[in-house]
């Protein structure tokens, strides 16, 4: 589990246009990555719909912007292309990535008990140093948590 002041896992995953990202990727900006469930569902699209409409406020303040599921690299274009995201999103079918981060663990839906993406967001500073986490996500306002 991640904490702050903690160094930014290791990783390597695909984003939507296939390309390779890892960790060495993103040090030397300040960086939020936010972890969700599915692409194109009410609260995910309503998230990324937010986050879209404020990243001008990410990018003046020096920020980029990264969202993560496992869903597939393919998912990711078309909800991408639908919505308009100006943003890469990560593809991480394995969960190496959820799990190194803290992004991935038991759910409760409904009654049942199910292993999950936790919706979670993380503010990494230049260096890679983790200065926030946001566990309890407003899909709709999440960049007024964040800014």
């Amino acid at each position: 589990m991640l904490k702050i002041g903690d160094m930014m896992p290791d990783f390597e995953v695909i984003d939507d246009a296939g390309n390779t990202v890892k960790r060495a990727d993103m040090l030397g900006h300040k960086t939020v990555i936010y972890f969700y469930p599915k692409d194109s569902t009410p609260g995910c699209t309503a998230e990324a719909c937010n986050l879209r409409d404020n990243y001008h406020s990410f990018l003046a303040q020096g920020y980029k912007v990264y969202g993560v599921s496992k869903d597939s690299q393919a998912s990711h274009q078309r909800f991408k292309a639908k919505y308009d995201l100006p943003f890469p999103l990560l593809s991480d079918p394995t969960t190496a990535m959820l799990q190194a981060f803290g992004a991935w663990g038991e759910k409760k839906l409904y009654g049942k008990t199910s292993m999950g993406t936790l919706r979670k967001t993380f503010i990494f500073n230049e260096q890679g140093i983790l200065e926030r986490i946001i566990d309890k996500v407003d899909t709709k306002n999440h960049a007024a948590q964040l800014l």
